[in-house]
């Protein structure tokens, strides 16, 4: 082959920088991994770093860079999204890595203290449960085995496996009706939703999974229910975790999965908080609709949880990915004042929530349900599923 023709023929066409270049806000979530290791190194105020820049460095964000409603195209070919994929299957590594290393390095490292060995371990925390679960959370949605199973190990290194039964099989099914255990109720504060969710989504995991055996004539003890893989993958974690740091590193590893899970159920607060559907009777509801989710359009944000808050068409194609995910406006769902980090600090406030959320709520009521007048049957908390 001539010289010539190989200058005519460059690795990435105008087009895949295009697609490259689009692709590329959402790799910002890399960037926690640098800032993490800076606390680690020089301790100080500097293990701050990482929750700050997650919490507020993209709230800034956000009210600096303003909104994005415009929509790709939905039917867009698979390969066309290359970019956006890499970025969900290279997290596994990197995050495996980060919490590798600072499990054998963080726990003899004499130039820390203990409050900021905590710290850089609820620091890791926010990162796996902000970036970590989120991308599971997309992973766990695709056809593909191989991208499931990447999800699992996420989970696992959290300890919430049960999460992708609870979700796909309960959550998306029963949203917005008192079986759904995420949806939280009108006039719930975080403080009461988070115990109760805590164990209601992992007793409703399990239930799922057995009644899905036992309409196939199995037990829940049969090797099919996916709990023995999560059991055994969550067991492996924390084995590897006094291996590597002692009971010391066991402690740190606990904390970083407890701050995770905590990150997780305060965006599934904030998700759905006071939606309802409709009650058609003998136990039934209307379909999900795109107004029994809370919606965000701030740029940076989305950047930061790839598309996530664009939960109401997540919940009308779930296993659309997130580059395709669709924006709506305020005449077809109800629309957050401000992104993600801003409202899940404001959760944890319960009377900063009630005053911003409340009036949205008797709104969204008044606008697509002008009909109900009895709202307390829609307040009652989580139920078990049926058998």
């Amino acid at each position: 082959m001539a010289d010539g023709s190989l200058s005519q023929r460059p690795f990435l066409s105008p087009d895949k920088v295009s697609r490259l270049s689009a692709a590329l806000p959402f790799w910002m979530s890399l960037a926690l991994i640098p800032v993490l290791w800076l606390g680690v190194m020089l301790g100080g105020w500097w293990i701050a770093l990482t929750p700050l820049m997650t919490w507020y460095l993209f709230s800034a964000l956000d009210a600096a860079l303003g909104v994005n409603i415009d929509n790709a195209d939905p039917e867009t070919e698979e390969n066309q999204l290359f970019w956006y994929r890499l970025v969900t299957l290279i997290w596994l590594p990197v995050q495996l890595a980060t919490l590798v290393a600072l499990l054998a390095y963080v726990p003899d490292a004499s130039h820390l203290g203990t409050a900021e060995k905590i710290w850089i371990f609820f620091g890791m925390g926010v990162v796996s449960g902000t970036i970590g679960i989120n991308y599971s959370h997309e992973l766990m949605h695709q056809k593909n085995k191989w991208e499931r199973l990447l999800g699992d190990i996420l989970l696992a290194s959290v300890l919430y496996s049960h999460f992708r039964s609870e979700h796909l099989h309960v959550h998306h099914r029963y949203v917005g009706t008192p079986r759904d255990p995420v949806t939280a109720r009108y006039n719930e504060g975080f403080h009461r939703f988070y115990p109760r969710v805590l164990w209601q989504s992992l007793t409703s995991a399990f239930e799922a999974e057995r009644a899905m055996l036992a309409r196939k004539g199995l037990p829940w003890t049969h090797h099919r229910n996916p709990f023995w893989q999560y059991w055994g993958l969550q067991a492996g974690f924390l084995l590897l975790a006094v291996g590597l740091g002692g009971w010391a590193g066991l402690g740190l590893f606990l904390l970083q999965a407890g701050v995770a899970i905590w990150q997780l159920e305060l965006v599934n607060y904030v998700e759905h908080y006071g939606l309802t559907r409709e009650h058609l009777g003998d136990g039934k509801y209307e379909h999900v609709k795109p107004r029994h989710s809370w919606n965000a359009a701030q740029k940076a944000s989305n950047w930061l949880l790839i598309n996530l808050q664009r939960h109401s068409d997540h919940h009308y194609k779930p296993d659309r990915r997130f580059p395709l995910l669709q924006n709506y406006d305020e005449d077809e769902a109800p629309q957050l004042p401000y992104g993600y980090p801003v409202m899940t600090m404001a959760a944890m406030v319960p009377p900063v929530w009630r005053r911003v959320m409340n009036p949205r709520v008797r709104a969204w009521r008044k606008k697509f349900y002008p009909h109900v007048e009895d709202w307390s049957a829609y307040n009652k908390h989580a139920t078990p599923m049926p058998r």
